[in-house]
Parts: structure tokens; sequence; C-alpha cells
């Protein structure tokens, strides 16, 4: 078991006070099987995820919120919390892509325990004849209540949000749109009826007309009814859209998907302070070198101004745009090499290797880990203009004080 590491105050060298970030990842998918080394029904690697945890902790992020989006991984996440106290919480609900439980008319599709891809999906939308069941939807409300109510009762301080859950309709191959506005309000009304309410761990993409009619319905025009505040993960929306959110008194939570596009990174640099959080949603939404935001974390070498990732797309040198040179008549002919492999510019912590080529120590290619949150970090006060230290405290303040964290 890995203990928590204690938040210190930052050291002082000589009259400088070096600052050491911190972290809270509020959108971790750690009970996916991937990161006990079985990816969809078969064991590629040992369970590492004791690593994991240590890599989170050794950049700084000493706190892991991690998602419930069904049964199982609501009652898995409840488990790692007990595995890891202080470090570990968790939130509880139904996932808008898991919502065809609340229906009879079409089984949900199984996942063996893994999350779905963050990336929005093309495929053919479950038909709109896919109707609610009122049975069925007595039994999965009456269950969460219970797994809500029997988490509190074992481990008081784990259970720290209810979610994820809200509307996705960019997936629709999951479930229906009427379905998912069943399975939403379902859940708002059993939210309403608990005491305490728990803080929201909303979802929302391509759907935020719906998403916010349905939560004035339920909690006021103001979400005056709303006790204990909320936050919309993994935000991808407008900048009107998250203004909307944010005079409602919500949360932002940003990820690697909100750095797609120069339209995205002008959404963050749009979210107040005091209305932001961090998180990786992995093993998912990795900050990517072909996202725009990823130009925030290049390192530029020396006086040059060009770093080696923005060489790799698409910028050229004098031979490559056939230019030439005061003495290139008189080199030979040299033989062609073959293409080497362009740097990203941006420096790793890890090496990174394939799943099947696992060794102690790798982090895997293609999973986000929660130490990555600190790419988060960087890449919103790059787009800001601020200083990590700026994002990072503040994020901290907005997330020990909505979950209940301890500072």
């Amino acid at each position: 078991m890995v203990s928590e590491t204690p938040i210190t105050a930052p050291p002082v060298e000589g009259n400088h006070v070096s600052y050491k970030p911190r972290y809270i990842d509020i959108g971790i998918n750690l009970a996916d099987p991937i990161f006990r080394g079985r990816y969809y029904g078969k064991e590629r690697h040992p369970d590492d995820l004791s690593a994991v945890v240590s890599r989170a902790q050794e950049v700084g992020c000493s706190k892991l919120i991690v998602t419930g989006s069904d049964f199982t991984s609501s009652r898995h996440a409840l488990e790692l919390a007990k595995e890891y106290p202080g470090t570990v919480y968790t939130t509880a609900g139904i996932h808008p892509c898991s919502s065809a439980i609340f229906s009879s008319a079409h089984a949900h599709e199984g996942t063996d325990g893994h999350t779905m891809p963050c990336d929005p999906d093309p495929t053919q939308p479950v038909p709109e004849d896919h109707e609610p069941d009122q049975e069925k939807t007595e039994k999965v409300i009456s269950d969460l209540g219970k797994l809500i109510d029997d988490a509190r009762s074992a481990s008081p301080n784990a259970l720290v949000a209810f979610g994820e859950f809200g509307l996705d309709y960019d997936r629709l191959h999951y479930c229906s749109k009427k379905v998912q506005l069943h399975s939403f309000a379902a859940q708002l009304d059993l939210v309403l009826s608990l005491t305490p309410q728990l803080p929201l761990f909303l979802h929302s993409r391509a759907a935020h007309e719906d998403f916010v009619s349905l939560l004035k319905a339920k909690f006021g025009a103001k979400l005056e009814r709303l006790e204990k505040g909320g936050v919309v993960h993994s935000f991808t929306g407008t900048v009107e859209e998250m203004q909307e959110l944010m005079d409602l008194g919500l949360y932002i939570g940003t990820n690697g998907c909100s750095f797609k596009t120069a339209e995205n990174c002008e959404v963050v640099k749009g979210i107040h302070l005091d209305r932001l959080m961090l998180e990786t949603d992995g093993p998912w939404c990795e900050v990517r070198p072909t996202h725009e935001g990823w130009k925030y974390l290049v390192e530029k070498n020396g006086t040059s101004t060009e770093s080696p990732c923005e060489m790799a797309s698409g910028a050229t040198t004098p031979a490559a745009s056939g230019t030439s040179t005061p003495d290139a008549a008189t080199k030979p002919a040299q033989k062609t090499k073959k293409p080497q492999k362009k740097e990203t510019g941006v420096p790793e912590r890890w090496p990174a290797v394939k799943k099947e080529k696992w060794r102690e120590g790798a982090m895997i290619k293609g999973r986000n880990e929660p130490c990555m949150i600190e790419r988060v970090g960087k890449v919103v006060a790059g787009i800001k203009g601020v200083e990590v230290e700026e994002v990072c405290e503040a994020a901290w303040r907005n997330t020990t004080k909505i979950f209940g964290l301890d500072d």
C-alpha cells in the first residue's frame, strides 16, 4: 500500500521560496482493469496500480477522486478507497453512456468493467424507440441509494460526490437521448432525497441546453436547491456554455480533451480561477502532440525559437524546402538516411513502453495516468498566462472546498 504524500510548507532556498506543485485529480478512472494490467479480458502485464499511485504522488498529486460510472466501477472505487485511505476518494453514479440499464428495450453493451473512451463516436445511434422502463428505474435508483448509504456508513470520508452522471449526445450508440434524459432526471431526484446532499460530478457533451434545463427544473433557476455545488468535468463546450455554468455556481473540470483546438483553449482561458478544477480522466483524455495546448509543454532548445515539436508539425529546414546553400554544389551526394522519429520537445519523467513490453518502473503508452495531471496544470497555466503555482493553488482550494477533502 502506498501512503499519502504529506503536503509541507515550501522549502526555502536562500532568499527564494521554491514552490512544489500540489494537485488533486478530480476525475481518474482508476477502477478500470487497465490499471491492473487487464485489457478487455486479457492480462497483458502485471498489476501495477501501486506504481501508478506512486507516480502520481511523486509529481505532487496526493489525492485522487476515482470515478464511479456504473455499479461495478462505483463498488471497485470504494474498495480502492479502503486500500489507499487518505489518498483515494470516490464518486458513485450512472454515466449517461451506461444508462441503458434504465431501459428494457436494449441490453447495455458489455465493457468488462472498462470505461468508455472519451472521444466522440459516430457509430449508429440507438433508436429513439428505446423506452425507459419504470420498474427497472425503481430498482436501479433503490440499489444506487443503498450503495451510497452503505458507503457512507462503512467509509464516511471516502464517497465525496454523486456521479458521474449527466448527458452525452456525442455517443448515442450507447444509449438514446430519451433514456439518457430519463436516467439524468431520476438520479437528480435521488440527489434531492439524500440527507445531506452530495456534491455533483457532472457530464455534459453536446447536450448543453437539455443539461442545464434539467438541472434548473430540479434545483431551481439559480440552482438554489443544490446544497453542495458541483463540477462539470472534462469540459469541451463553448465559451458561452462555460460562462452559463459558472454563472450557475458550477465548477469546470479540464483535461487533455479541453485543449484539442484553439477554440477549446479560448474556453480554458476564460475559466475563472475560482471555478477551475484539474483532472486527467485517465486512462483516456491525455494531452497529445496533435492538441493545440501541447505547445505549452514544449521546452525551447537553447536560443532556437523553433521546437522539435514544431519541426515535426511541418516546419522546414533550407535543405528540406529545396533552398540551396552556398556550398551545396561542391558537396558529394549523400545517402538518403532512414527517417528518424522526431522528438516532441516535451521532457518525460518516466520511460513509456507498449503494454506487451511492460517493465517495472515504466508507463504504458496510450494509458493516461494521474501523474500526467502536471501536464494539465502546465497547459492551463500557459493558456491563461499565469504561473503554475496560481493554477495549482486555485484548483486545490476549489476542490477541497467542494468535495470536503482535508487540506
